[in-house]
Formats: C-alpha cells, sequence, structure tokens
C-alpha cells in the first residue's frame, strides 16, 4: 500500500459532487504546491494572495466544506447588502441571524464578507458599513459588461435562500442529481492526488475504475489509459491557473 493511500476512498470525494464553481476553484487551488509554500512562508502578505486571485491566502489544509476563500475579483454569484434609502411600509428588516444555513463573517480590511452554506452550496453577500440590524436594505450587483451574468448568478443564490427561508420546519432541502461534470470533477481531483502523491497512472486507473478492468483494458496506445492522461493532464490546468474559469466562465 502506497504511502499516499488516502486518495484510495471515494468516499473520500463526494462532498466534491455537490460543490459550486467557488468552492471547485479552492479544491484545485489548494492543490497547487507554489500555493502551499505561499501559504507558509507568505501567509500575511496581502499582494501573495493578489496572485492567485485572492484578498487573503486561505490555509489549503482546509477542504470547500471548511475553508472561506475571498476571492478576487468576487464571485459573480456575489450579493452585496445595501440599507435602503427609501424603504416602503413593511419593509423587511435586516437581520443576520435570520439567514439560514451555516453563517460565518470575515473582515479582509476593506468589507465584510458574509458566508452562508445552504444545501451544500456556498453563497457570498457583501455587507455595507452603513448597513445596521433591523434596517430595510436591498439587494445589488456590479454593474459592468457583466452584470446581466452576475444578476443571473445572483438570482440564483437569491432563490436559493428564499427556498430555505421557506422551509424553516427543520425538514432537509433536496440536492440536484450531480451531473456528469460534476463526476469529472471528482475523478480529476482523485486523479490528481493521485499523481502527486507518488502512483503511476496506472495506478490511478486500478482506485477509479478498478484492478480487473485496468488488466482488460489497459495497454500502450489504449482509451483507458488515453482517458487517465486526460484526466490528469485537466487536473495539472485547472491546479495551475485554469481554476479562475471556474469563478469567472465565459457568458
Amino acid at each position: 500500500m502506497d504511502a499516499g493511500a488516502a486518495w484510495h476512498p471515494v468516499a473520500a470525494y463526494l462532498y466534491v459532487l455537490h460543490l459550486d464553481g467557488a468552492s471547485l476553484a479552492w479544491e484545485y487551488l489548494r492543490r497547487n504546491p507554489e500555493y502551499r509554500r505561499d501559504w507558509h512562508l507568505h501567509r500575511r502578505r496581502p499582494e501573495r494572495a493578489q496572485h492567485w486571485g485572492l484578498r487573503l491566502l486561505e490555509d489549503p489544509d482546509l477542504d470547500a466544506r471548511d475553508a472561506l476563500p475571498d476571492w478576487f475579483p468576487e464571485p459573480p454569484g456575489t450579493v452585496h447588502l445595501l440599507p435602503d434609502a427609501d424603504p416602503p411600509p413593511g419593509a423587511t428588516p435586516f437581520r443576520l441571524w435570520d439567514f439560514p444555513g451555516e453563517k460565518r463573517l470575515l473582515h479582509d480590511g476593506r468589507r465584510l464578507l458574509l458566508t452562508v452554506r445552504m444545501a451544500g452550496r456556498t453563497r457570498s453577500f457583501v455587507l455595507s458599513p452603513e448597513l445596521e440590524d433591523g434596517k430595510a436594505y436591498v439587494y445589488a450587483v456590479r454593474a459592468g459588461p457583466q452584470m446581466l451574468t452576475r444578476w443571473r448568478n445572483a438570482e440564483m443564490t437569491l432563490a436559493a435562500l428564499d427556498a430555505l427561508h421557506a422551509n424553516d420546519t427543520g425538514v432537509g432541502v433536496a440536492r440536484d442529481r450531480p451531473g456528469r461534470t460534476a463526476l469529472l470533477h471528482l475523478r480529476t481531483l482523485q486523479a490528481l492526488d493521485g499523481v502527486q502523491s507518488g502512483a503511476s497512472q496506472r495506478k490511478v486507473a486500478e482506485v477509479l475504475y478498478g484492478a480487473e478492468v485496468v488488466a482488460e483494458r489497459w495497454y500502450s496506445d489504449g482509451q483507458l489509459r488515453a482517458h487517465v492522461r486526460r484526466l490528469i493532464a485537466r487536473g495539472r490546468r485547472l491546479m495551475q491557473g485554469g481554476y479562475r474559469r471556474l469563478l469567472h466562465p465565459r457568458r
């Protein structure tokens, strides 16, 4: 059994099936050896964080279920909460603890970021310094050429928020069934962990698809071998900078 056998059980990667783009981006970035070195040597230097598309360096030992990466520029689904300058009668007041899900606050020196984990997904809100508890508020997204994309992503965030507000009976909210892309990310991350632990491509294939399948289908110009090579190459591309496309996908 090789020293990096922790990457063998597929159960350890099942949480990946329900991650959004920003959380997947973190999973690839935290595996980058250069990023891990920066964390250990330069974690208090904001300029190093900006090199990776972050405002602050985050601990790479934390997976997407526990980490709070503060991305810069912010992901398109981020919603800004501002005080309502002219609230109508009966306007909904801002109550931090009314937000469902697991909540965490982070101040990065410029703003207060509220991260909420809802139904297995991470949603981000930026709180205005003028926003006070109990005051009416409005949602906002940044203006610019990508405003429509930002608004569509913000709509998904707000729809998830409304769904959890409506589900106040304690009953769990059903998740969408993972698609082929989610399964591809799971296998890509598992393959990447395998080669970075020193495993051969054949060993990666055995862990992913079984020793019997590999014994029957593994040969120099075979489809299975080419597939594993593509998985590993894809993982390295995403780890070395391609993760930014997961944060800000093209329209």
